[in-house]
């Protein structure tokens, strides 16, 4: 491809937060830095000028010294960052409301599928925390404590975080469609001593309940001491299936009226977040996330490579048991506007999003690749039916966001945006690899690697490389890096978990490639990569190519061991009263080889009804591998939809 789909006008990029912080470092430090390649250079090389320049660009709220800025910078793990800082996550995002008096326009606007539609004022929002703040000391909450979310994606979400960590207290969450031992699993290794719940939800037109689920999962949590219900469903939910530490939200806060809140600064890496793996092999691992860190990288990522400036209105569709929540609730700090949305992204009629973006003039878009994909099947096109001036950007995560993708959001959504696929997870609470709003947009090209973080695809032999396919690493220590797992006393699991492949170096996982560019292409998990006669394939690679099919609604390929060696399994979910006859099996195959390679043609093509995911949405590779092998699928609970595994068990297909 020799064009961009996108290049910024000069406008654009003269209004830009990252021009401006480019113009700062140059004048700052006497450099010639012109672009986001130049800064990069510049910020992986002086990580101590630069993050103090993010700092004081972004006007954090402290006290202490900001020097030293890194102690032990050559340990990985082991590098800390502004030892001397004392400071308050929901003091840097409330930062909004100096006075009670003040800022009243919206903090957080909130659609409840074509039910609920909320909106709160940044002075109510300060209020609201003043009051929980409250309550929660007196109850006992105070720096250290865990407390539990168990909820929708509501604006109580935001306030009961918002209060438990203005305390100190460490904030853990999961979305109210996890089953019993799915919570048990997360919330029964951190011991939480408070928990917010909801009576229920809305998804896909039908109201469900979660007090029974809550009942029964709570008698499971000795260390909760009360259990604050945030009504939904009904204004007066019934408490009946609780127990005595159960209170209503109004109840619990009743006797305290705002005031000035007063924050608990602790030092930057005190304890912020406990968030999960997906549990798909075992029990999750438990990461804990600092409050300093979080904020800072959230900080970096969402004003300079996101470009979101005060009185925008940022959206991104999660729950509250995906990542994305934490990041979202960050662009507080940035003085933007919060979106929230709960519910299915396609009731009523797959227009939902699209209504909230125009209705609420939304300027950052962020939702998953699966749900472009989704709307590309479809063949819906925003543009047609909905006016979006205000639309500056659109971020996709949570899987690769292939070509076709890109073309699409192009084609059917908004010509004018910066398209930004971003790719890091829940273990740095943040990106690697994201976009870049003063630079173009190449066809499949994630745009660069963060500010700040040298990232690298390093070979079999450890070896960086460029224009070939490798494992996605991190050479250089930065301020979100887990503080620790918690239950790990003496780091091992931490360790294993990234840094066993390349020692001092971080190891992500993700089988992917750098570009000429600068750009990268994520071809999916490492653990998930097959390697059919010794050579590795990405399934991103065959997704790619299968889902261009019509017929194909979605599929999940995995490696089979097979007569010493691995064979390459598809598993197709086919679209109403299409037929996986020999015909289309033989399509699969030819679009497959000559849009990948003969190397990626599958050895059996087969028909399953379903495919499994996480709650996040996200396919699950490695249980479908299990389940084929005849091993266990540990963590039954971390998926939406277990059932599905059914499906894989004792193919007589794969027996020959």
């Amino acid at each position: 491809m020799t064009e961009p789909l996108w290049r910024p006008s000069e406008e654009r990029i003269a209004k830009a937060n990252l021009t401006e912080f480019l113009k700062d470092a140059n004048a700052r430090h006497g450099l010639d830095l012109k672009d986001y390649g130049d800064l990069h250079r510049w910020s992986v090389g002086n990580l101590e000028d630069f993050w103090t320049l993010v700092w004081d660009f972004c006007g954090v709220i402290a006290e202490g010294e900001t020097e030293p800025v890194i102690l032990d910078a050559d340990k990985m793990p082991g590098a800390r960052f502004f030892p001397e800082v004392r400071l308050n996550y929901a003091e840097n995002l409330l930062r909004n409301t100096p006075d009670l008096a003040g800022a009243s326009g919206d903090a957080i606007v909130f659609w409840g599928e074509d039910k609920v539609k909320r909106r709160l004022s940044h002075a109510e929002l300060y209020e609201s925390v003043s009051r929980l703040q409250q309550a929660l000391r007196d109850a006992g909450i105070g720096a250290g404590d865990r407390v539990a979310g168990f909820l929708p994606n509501l604006p109580e979400s935001v306030m009961a975080m918002l209060a438990a960590t203005s305390l100190g207290a460490i904030w853990s969450s999961c979305s109210p469609d996890f089953g019993v031992q799915g919570v048990l699993d997360r919330f029964g290794q951190i011991e939480p001593k408070a928990l917010f719940v909801p009576d229920g939800y809305h998804y896909n037109g039908k109201a469900l309940d979660s007090l029974a689920r809550v009942a029964e999962f709570s008698k499971e949590l000795p260390s909760v001491e009360r259990i604050v219900v945030c009504p939904y469903l009904a204004e007066t939910p019934d408490l009946a299936p609780l127990d005595g530490r159960a209170v209503l939200l109004a109840d619990f806060i009743a006797a305290y009226g705002a005031r000035e809140i007063g924050f608990t600064r602790l030092p930057f890496n005190a304890p912020l977040y406990i968030m999960f793996s997906s549990g798909t092999t075992g029990k999750p691992k438990c990461i804990v996330h600092g409050a300093g860190g979080t904020l800072l990288k959230h900080l970096s990522e969402q004003k300079l490579s996101c470009d979101i400036q005060p009185d925008d209105r940022v959206f991104y569709f999660t729950t509250c048991g995906w990542m994305m929540w934490n990041w979202l609730v960050s662009a507080l700090a940035s003085e933007a506007t919060l979106m929230l949305y709960d519910g299915s992204p396609f009731y009523p009629d797959g227009k939902i999003l699209w209504d909230f973006a125009q209705a609420e003039k939304i300027s950052l878009f962020g939702t998953s690749a699966k749900y472009i994909d989704a709307l590309n099947k479809q063949g819906y096109a925003p543009k047609d039916s909905h006016s979006l001036p205000r639309l500056r950007s659109m971020t996709s995560t949570g899987s690769p966001l292939v070509p076709e993708g890109f073309d699409y959001v192009y084609d059917k959504i908004k010509g004018d945006l910066c398209l930004s696929s971003i790719s890091g997870g829940t273990d740095i609470v943040g990106c690697f690899v994201l976009g870049n709003p003063i630079g173009p947009v190449w066809r499949g090209e994630i745009q660069a690697g963060a500010l700040g973080l040298d990232v690298q695809v390093w070979n079999e032999e450890g070896r960086p490389v460029i224009g070939e396919k490798g494992e996605l690493v991190c050479l250089n220590p930065f301020p979100s890096m887990p503080l620790a797992f918690w239950n790990d006393p003496d780091g091992s699991r931490y360790r294993a978990a990234y840094f066993e492949r390349f020692p001092g170096v971080w190891c992500h996982g993700d089988f992917a490639e750098k570009t000429a560019r600068d750009g990268f292409i994520i071809y999916g998990r490492s653990d998930a990569t097959l390697n059919p006669g010794g050579v590795r394939i990405g399934t991103a690679e065959i997704y790619r190519q299968v889902e261009k099919l019509e017929e194909v609604e979605e599929s999940i390929v995995i490696g089979q061991d097979w007569e010493g060696d691995t064979r390459v399994v598809l598993f197709v979910k086919l679209r109403g009263g299409a037929v996986l006859d020999e015909d289309l099996i033989k399509r699969i195959k030819t679009r497959i080889k000559n849009g990948a390679s003969p190397r990626h043609i599958p050895a059996k093509v087969i028909h399953v009804p379903d495919i499994p995911r996480t709650k996040s949405g996200k396919i699950v590779e490695l249980a479908v591998r299990d389940v084929v092998h005849g091993r266990e699928v540990k963590n039954l609970s971390a998926l939406a939809n277990p059932e599905a595994l059914d499906h894989y068990a004792g193919i007589a297909e794969l027996q020959s």
